[in-house]
Formats: C-alpha cells, structure tokens, sequence
C-alpha cells in the first residue's frame, strides 16, 4: 500500500518541513518525538487589523506615496466592517477550527505542488559537504558505503521513534517532517503533481538506488533477518555495480525528471505505458534514498572549486556530465564525484532544511566512528539493474531535456562565498541577533550595488504548531533602509549609524519572533487570498493590486540553515531579476551561497557577493568603533 501524503496518514499525520532560522538555538533532547505531536497547538490565524496594519507597513519603504494612498483606499475598503476582509477571516477561522493545519495543504499546492517550474535549481536547494580527499574511485566506493551506513542509521531512530525532539525556546518543535523524508517522491501530474511516501504501509522497502553512469540499480541494503548491511558489504555491493555500468553509452532517462513539469507529465505517461519501465520508475520511486555516484568534472582551482561543486549539487553541470545522474523527484540524493565533491540534493515538496540538516550532521558523526561491525560472511547477491525500454518518442523526450537542461545550466551564476573575517560569534558580542545582523549586510550589499532597497524574502519556521512548515520574514523594513542609506552618508556621525543599525535589527528580531509564533504576515495573507479564490466570484481588489504583486516579487530570496557541518547550502532565484541565497553561521566564519540568472543583465552574483564581504567588514568596523569611544 501507498500513501499520498494528505493529513489523514496513519503515523501521525505526516507532513513536510522547514528551513530553521531563528533567534533562538534549537535544542535536541532524547524522548519519544510521536508523544508530544499530537499536544502541539494548532497554527492560530493572526488577527485581522493586525496583519493588515503590518502588510502595509511593510509597503512603505518598497513603493511611492501615490501607490501607498491607492494601496489605503483599498485597504479601508478591504476592513471595511462587515465586509470582504471580515467574512474571509471568519472563514479561515472556520478552516482553523476545522482541521490539523489550516495552512499546510495549500502551502503544499500553491508551492510546489502546482508549480510548474523545474524542480531542479527551482525549488530543488542543494548541499555541499566539505570536500573529501579521494584518492581513487575505491575511496569513492568506500565513502558511500559509510554514507549509506550512516543513513540507515538515521532510520533506525526514525523506525524506532527514538529521534530526539527538538525545542525551541523551551517548546517542542513539531517532529513529523522527519517522517516524509525517506522512502518518499515526487510523481509528476499533466498539471499538478502528488507526492507519494511508501514508509507508510504494510511492506516500507528495504532497497535504495544507486545511479552511476546514468544506469540505476536496486541495492537492497538489509539482511534477511532485518540487520542493515555492514560497511564493509555495501562496499562489495557498490563494487559489483560499479563494474556493471562501465559503459557511458546508455540513455539518460534520470534527465527527464529535470524537464518543465507538464512536459515530464507527459513524457512520464509515455514512459510508463511499457511494463518494464514502469516497474523500473516504481522501485527508484519506492526507494529509501538514491545515491549518485558521479563523474569527475574537470578540475578548477582552489577559488572555483566550491562554486563548481555547489553547481553540480544543484544540477549536475548539464547532460555532458552529470546531469542525467539524478532522479531529481526524489525527496534525497546523495551525490559523491570520483574526485572527492560530495553532497546532496532534495526535493523540497516533502522536505525542507532541519530534518535534512539534522540528517546531514548524523551522517557525518557517523563516518568519523571507526567501524568495528563483523561483516557476515554470506555472499550477496547482484544488485538489480533497471532496465528501459526506450522508444523513438522517449529518446527524442530525452533529447529535449538534455537541450532545455544544458540552457538551465548556463543561465544559473553559482557563487559561494566563504567568510572567514568572522562568524556569529561577532555580533554576539555586540548583543545583536546573528541572523538579523546578516539580514542587515544583504540589505546594505543590495543597496550599494542598486541604489535602491528590494522584497526581501526570509524563511523561518512554523514548527511550534503542530504540522508547522514556513513563514517569511520581510527583512526590508523602514528602519532597515534608514540604516543602508545612512551607511554611506558622510554627513552621519558612527554613533548614528550604529544607533540605525541596532534599531533595524531589532524590529527584524521582532518580526521574526512573530513569523515564528504563527503571527507573521505572509501566510495570513496567502489564506485569505485562497478562502477569497474558494469562496468568491472575484478576487478582492487588494490582491489584484499593484503594490502587492511588488511586494510579492522578492528580488531577495534567503535562507538561513544552520548546521553542524561545515557545509554550504544554495539554492536558486525566485524570480527573474532576483538571487538566491542561502547562509550557514559558523562561530568564526559564514558560508554563503548566492546565486543569479546570466539571462537577467540586471543581476550579477559575484558582483553582488563583493558588496556583501565589503558591507560585512564595513559594519563589523562601525561597531568596533564605536565600542572604541565609548
């Protein structure tokens, strides 16, 4: 049996996650995650006046007084009592009272679900792990060996419900995305896709794929009596595939899952009509994970390697190299490169950064242990390779992913910015939120290099409410621009600007506190606009507005993921003329990703990194100075 994932599966309700950002360090402590699921409290819907009275705060800085009075006619006709604003609240209250999580199902679609964008360098984010020193494809074998080791092991706590639950602030954090991220993926729709996790059931499977020379194999990875393969026989096993798909010759057909959504909808219902390809495309869907063992790019220097290898775990690096080497609805792929890349990739409709992040620090801590498992002796058999049957119609799909993925390849700008001059540590010691002291150097990179400040977009996590996935903080505040503008204003004394500085990171600390306690603005909004497209003939005029398609365009996109692990996480743009960026706080240092699209003239991810190392030096020697006076 499977299960699409809807809020009636068994476990508890299992859903998807969120990218961690907060003030507040997240605690792990050892108890049963599934007794404390069902005491969590339910996502509140913010009042009315509230949301209303903030979302046009956060207009302010972003459009002109002729818009913000045009904006505040509709407004008052939108609050109007007893009208349109009253009877959608009231509905969404009812929606509130009425189920698990008022917002998650449509967050699901409306995300990613009726997206029908890419899932690659889209919505996919990827992963970079530090480098790993790899003498020979033997190294390779015996990394993803320990690797595969470490997450099976990783799913032994989430079998046994013996994963420690996480608090933030002293409250359990909603532990159910871990439950969607092994044996789960995404099935693409001719216009909306679903997401299937084959966990839940009767018979959850016991095999992972492995990808190597664009030919997929099933690689059971448990004995017969239940015990995972040690180290030492996922290596042999690994071996055997190796040696079976030395040939370079085959189709990519993992190629197709990086196609435009409706055209691998239909390409898919192609495929699958021949019965060998669709139980080929079943056991890669079934799987607990994949693992892609790539080929080695070719070699770059030292200040390019991270850049190249962020752009492999996002995409491969286009149908010459590794770009067929993927199934990329797979919610995880771990990918390690013959010369030592290694990360991953995920699929973000059932996953989003903590479960992943959380994962990728077990792992790592696993591979240091040294391995003291005696290896049974019993020969394994061969792993199953998958075979295809390709048609005329299905090379010629194949043919038209590989044009349309090596374009997308192209037009993605990867840059990953390793600062060393500091890390958290820093602001820390001035009593300032690391998170929103960041937020505060992207506003002032951005403006440097435009002249102007943009919709800034800033995942935060929903988790204290039961089902919990993301609310956005608008880092673009008033006080944030009164900062980036007096920044480089000769006529402002330090002691100003640091005064500006502090108070803009202060209402971003409030914000964040707010987004995080179910009483941000973006999700609110985003119900009301839906109950309006259920309920109503016509949308409300402040939807239809100009000054909210503005707000809604956020040319900064950002993400922090804070992990245990040197490692760097990217994704891609939201919009057009916009960058991705993704941050992990170190004690000492920050890695940043940032990334653009070479089709937008206007936008340039090195170029915007500069301003960003420069706005960071120039306001840790702000505030150094004045300490100095003081």
């Amino acid at each position: 049996m499977l299960c699409v994932l809807t809020r009636t599966a068994t476990r508890t309700s299992l859903v998807k996650p969120c990218r961690l950002l907060s003030p507040l360090p997240v605690v792990q402590i050892s108890e049963r995650p599934l007794v404390h699921q069902e005491s969590l409290p339910k996502l509140p819907v913010p009042p009315l006046q509230q949301t209303c009275v903030r979302y046009l705060a956060s207009l302010e800085p972003l459009i002109s007084e002729e818009e913000m009075t045009h904006t505040h006619k509709l407004m008052d006709e939108f609050l109007r009592p007893g009208g349109v604003g009253e009877r959608l609240q009231k509905s969404l209250e009812r929606r509130a009272r009425k189920t698990e999580n008022w917002l998650t199902d449509w967050w699901m679609q409306s995300s990613y679900l009726d997206s029908r964008m890419p899932v690659a360098m889209y919505t996919s984010p990827g992963v970079v792990l530090p480098k790993m020193h790899l003498q020979d494809r033997q190294g390779q074998m015996r990394f993803a060996a320990k690797l595969i080791a470490g997450v099976l092991d990783f799913k032994s706590m989430i079998d046994s419900d013996t994963l420690p639950v996480e608090y933030l602030g002293g409250k359990p954090l909603c532990m159910d995305q871990y439950y969607q991220v092994l044996s789960s993926c995404r099935i693409p729709g001719p216009k909306r896709d679903t997401v299937v996790n084959y966990a839940i059931g009767k018979t959850p499977p016991t095999h992972i794929t492995v990808v190597h020379n664009f030919q997929f194999f099933v690689l059971d990875v448990y004995n017969s009596d239940g015990s995972p393969l040690t180290v030492d026989q996922l290596y042999v096993q690994l071996e055997k595939i190796w040696n079976s798909s030395l040939q370079t010759n085959k189709e990519p057909v993992g190629i197709l899952t990086s196609n435009h959504r409706n055209t691998w909808g239909k390409a898919y219902n192609n495929l699958i009509k021949d019965k060998t390809n669709k139980e080929s495309v079943r056991s890669i869907q079934k799987s607990i994970f994949t693992v892609c063992l790539d080929a080695p790019k070719p070699r770059v220097s030292d200040e390019m390697y991270f850049n190249k290898v962020a752009a492999q775990m996002l995409h491969g690096g286009g149908s010459r190299w590794n770009s067929g080497n993927r199934w990329f609805d797979k919610t995880l792929q771990f990918i390690i490169g013959e010369d030592g890349s290694c990360g991953l990739t995920y699929e973000h409709a059932p996953a989003e950064g903590p479960p992943i992040v959380f994962l990728v620090d077990h792992v790592v801590d696993y591979m240091k242990r040294s391995e003291m498992v005696r290896t049974p002796m019993i020969p394994l058999s061969m792993p199953q390779k998958l075979r295809f049957n390709i048609t005329p119609e299905i090379k010629k799909d194949i043919e038209k992913a590989k044009q349309n993925m090596n374009i997308m390849v192209h037009d993605l700008d990867v840059r990953v910015l390793n600062f060393t001059h500091y890390g958290r540590k820093f602001p820390k010691s001035h009593k300032m939120s690391p998170d929103a002291f960041i937020q505060m150097a992207l506003q002032l990179a951005y403006y440097r290099m435009y002249q102007t400040c943009c919709p800034t977009y800033e995942s935060t996590s929903l988790r204290m409410f039961k089902l919990g996935r993301t609310e956005a903080v608008r880092s673009t505040t008033t006080e944030s621009l009164q900062f980036t503008k007096a920044m480089d204003d000769p006529s402002k004394h330090n002691s100003e600007k640091a005064a500006l500085l502090e108070k803009a990171i202060k209402v971003h600390r409030k914000h964040t506190h707010m987004a995080i306690h179910g009483q941000g603005i973006e999700r609110h909004m985003l119900g009301l606009k839906m109950i309006a497209i259920e309920d109503l003939t016509s949308l409300p005029e402040i939807f239809m507005d100009t000054s909210f398609a503005v707000a809604s365009h956020f040319n900064l996109y950002t993400s922090q993921v804070g992990s245990k692990t040197d490692c760097v996480m990217c994704l891609g743009p939201m919009v057009p003329d916009g960058y991705g960026i993704c941050y992990n706080p170190m004690d000492d240092h920050i890695n940043f990703a940032v990334t653009a699209f070479n089709s937008c003239e206007e936008t340039n991810a090195t170029k915007l990194s500069q301003f960003l190392e420069d706005s960071l030096l120039d306001m840790k020697t702000l505030l150094e100075q004045v300490s100095k006076t003081q």
